[in-house]
């Protein structure tokens, strides 16, 4: 893992003094890009975390001044963790961190291979409590601290055909729970955004494969996947990030413990 590496902070316009520090998991492209634009916009900091170095690059250089990246895998619990530490270094503190990662692969629970269950958990489940130990400590040193997880809404209503999805990010959807005790009486959040369909390259490759399953084309498939869903459309990136920034805003200091889901009505729970 590299160094975090550092956008030009000079601007022409106002920085707000001592901004806040935010780290987004998966900030190369997608929903992470949208998020980390959002939570710039709103004044932060940002540190894109992932494995490749050239699209951290040139995100954090569209993204502007006050973007900086870090070259880490956060499958790795190890590297997780050093990303938190790189950013303590760097700026003195961490008050926000993202975590965000691609989706494992589409397949049923039966069909998963061994291989890929290990993978995905560390993926899924033991990166993000990884980020959890290590910030978590220093926030509540501080008084302030989001903690906030990209999921979906297969944990609200599973999903046969993302199994590793359902199963693994259940599991993390339970460790946040459990964590939003350990410091929530000293200023610190952890909650999860549970995400639907959203119009990225991930939901692409899981509606091929779907269409492939079918035996129907892309075009059929992705028009079938909007059927059930209220809105009539998948969402932009940008209102998941909109839902993310709320919850890591000093006015959501009463969301606690909660998985805030957006998906344009399409889940059917009550609960």
């Amino acid at each position: 893992m590299s160094n975090v590496k550092a956008a030009d902070n000079t601007s022409s316009g106002p920085i707000r003094p001592e901004p806040r520090v935010a780290l987004v998991g998966g900030g190369a492209g997608g929903i992470g890009t949208a998020i980390a634009a959002s939570l710039r916009a709103s004044g932060h900091d940002v540190i894109l975390a992932g494995r490749t170095e050239s699209t951290l690059a040139a995100a954090a250089a569209a993204l502007g001044p006050g973007t900086g990246h870090v070259v880490c895998d956060l499958a790795d619990p190890a590297d997780a963790a050093a990303a938190v530490e790189q950013v303590h270094q760097s700026h003195g503190a961490l008050d926000v961190v993202v975590a965000n990662a691609g989706g494992p692969a589409p397949g049923g629970v039966l069909d998963v291979p061994h291989e890929q269950w290990h993978h995905d958990l560390d993926l899924l489940v033991l990166g993000p409590l990884a980020l959890m130990r290590s910030a978590l400590p220093s926030m509540a040193e501080r008084g302030f601290g989001r903690i906030v997880l990209v999921t979906s809404t297969a944990v609200r209503q599973p999903q046969p055909g993302l199994a590793a999805s359902t199963v693994l990010r259940t599991a993390a959807t339970a460790a946040a729970k459990l964590a939003a005790r350990e410091c929530a009486s000293r200023g610190v959040t952890v909650n999860c955004v549970a995400v639907g369909a959203t119009d990225t390259p991930r939901r692409i490759e899981v509606v091929r494969h779907r269409a492939l399953v079918a035996g129907v084309d892309l075009s059929t498939a992705l028009a079938q996947d909007t059927v059930d869903i209220p809105a009539g459309r998948a969402a932009d990136p940008e209102e998941i990030a909109a839902a993310v920034n709320f919850l890591a805003s000093p006015e959501a200091s009463y969301v606690n413990g909660t998985v805030l889901t957006v998906d344009g009505g399409r889940t059917e729970y009550l609960l």
